[in-house]
Order: structure tokens, then sequence, then C-alpha cells
């Protein structure tokens, strides 16, 4: 008897642990309120950075050998993307921001959008003795990727199928923030300029939209980190692993005693 009052004294701590009052988790976009009468939603345009590959198409209405457009759209020259892929179809933009073109040679492309990087081509191309007719060109980015670390369903690195994509997305397709993560403090790292900068989002606010790191860039790292709640539901494991030991240890220890009484 003496022993079960023992072990229900020391089982105490245990339940006032674990009754502890919990914060109430925040929502995605808990401050928001209708927005339905808001001005139309606007989606800055990617701008070209080192390492992206690209795939570019020129068209011509000339029919004539002559004036062909098939010269221009031979295989990209990069032998491989910056994670070993290949891009035997597609064009890297080099350490110094630039592509190899063919019938053209070295076009710079860093810190330009798509449509700036096409009039330049078509440019270049004008500038040749057999002027095309009618030439257009389609620009396309081929490795679009965000990765998202911390406290979500699914690290790792994520393709972006289109060519736009925002933190809500792109959390959405890591499988969310867990129960755990803080939602109130995203982190989001970015190379601009040859800089690497951090903003901070949070995810339950209002003015999420009009965050610049609202919409994701190419190259994006999103880092979710534990909240409070992780580290003490870590702890708690960790005392409840010894503490389960303690009272294995003093109940074997009471039943021995016990037989040789």
């Amino acid at each position: 008897m003496k022993l079960f009052r023992f072990l229900l004294f020391l089982s105490f701590p245990f339940y006032f642990i674990s009754c502890g009052t919990q914060k109430r988790i925040p929502n995605y976009l808990q401050q928001v309120s209708d927005t339905t009468r808001t001005a139309a939603v606007l989606y800055p345009e990617l701008r070209i950075q080192k390492n992206d590959i690209l795939g570019i198409q020129v068209y011509s209405a000339s029919t004539k050998r002559e004036i062909s457009d098939m010269p221009y759209n031979l295989p990209g020259s990069a032998a491989g993307g910056p994670d070993g892929a290949s891009a035997s179809n597609g064009f890297l933009v080099d350490a110094r921001g630039d592509i190899d073109y063919p019938m053209i040679g070295k076009v710079h492309a860093e810190g330009l959008t798509r449509q700036e990087l096409g009039d330049s081509i078509l440019r270049k191309i004008n500038e040749k003795d057999s002027v095309l007719a009618n030439p257009s060109i389609i620009i396309r980015f081929q490795n679009l990727r965000i990765t998202v670390l911390g406290e979500v369903g699914r690290q790792g690195v994520i393709q972006i199928p289109g060519e736009k994509v925002n933190i809500l997305e792109a959390i959405g397709l890591a499988g969310g923030v867990t129960d755990f993560g803080l939602k109130q403090a995203v982190k989001v790292v970015r190379e601009s300029n040859g800089k690497r900068e951090v903003g901070i989002v949070d995810l339950s606010s209002g003015d999420l939209f009009t965050s610049p790191y609202y919409n994701l860039q190419q190259n994006d790292m999103i880092l979710v980190d534990p909240s409070i709640r992780k580290a003490k539901k870590t702890e708690q494991e960790a005392f409840f692993r010894q503490a389960g030991f303690v009272l294995s240890v003093i109940t074997a220890m009471a039943v021995v005693v016990r037989l040789f009484q």
C-alpha cells in the first residue's frame, strides 16, 4: 500500500506538466477580412539570375532558306546546370551573367526580364546581313525551384511547374506548416544583385499580400522555425523518458525488496 501511494505521489508532476495551458495556434491569414473589392493582383516579373537555364526559341515568317530561323535554334551550348542536370536543350546563364547564343555569341542576360532579353537577342539578329522576316522569340525558365526547410510536412527542393509562385503555394507544396511551426516569422532567404537578404513574413497577418517576399523568386529558400511549443514538447518528452526509466527502476527495486521480505 505504501508503494502504491509512493508511485501515485510521483505521478502528480506528470499530470500537471501534461495539463499545462497551450497557446492558441495561429491560422494562415488570421487577420484578413473580406477583400472582395480590392484592386487587381499584380505579379512582379522574374529577373534572370546566374545559373538559370533558359529555353529560347526564335520564329520567323520567312520560308526562304537563306533567311531561315534554323541557325538560331540550335541546342543550347551549356554543358550542365547548377545541379548537374543536362542543359542541352537550354542556355545556362554563366558566372558573368551571359549566355552563349548561336550565330550571335555572348548576350548579357542577368538582371533582365524575359522580354528584355528577347528584345536584346532580336536586335542582334537584325544586325546580321540576313534579316529574318517578322522575327519573334519565346523565352522560358527551365529550372525554377524553391527550397523549403524547417517545420513543414516535407522538406526539400520544389520544382515550380509554372513561372510564378507565392509563399503560400510553396508551403502548400511542402505539406504545410506543422503544428509546431512558427507561422508568424517565416524567413525567406533571397539573393538579389549579388547580395543575400533575409525577409520575415507573418503568414497570419493581413499585410502578407503586400510583403515583397509574398511572391517568390527562383532559388528562394523558405525557413520555418520551430515555435516555443516544439521546445517545450521536446523537453517534456525527454522528462517523461527519464521519469519512466526512474519509475521502472524504483518498481523493480520494490518488487525485489518485497520478494526478499
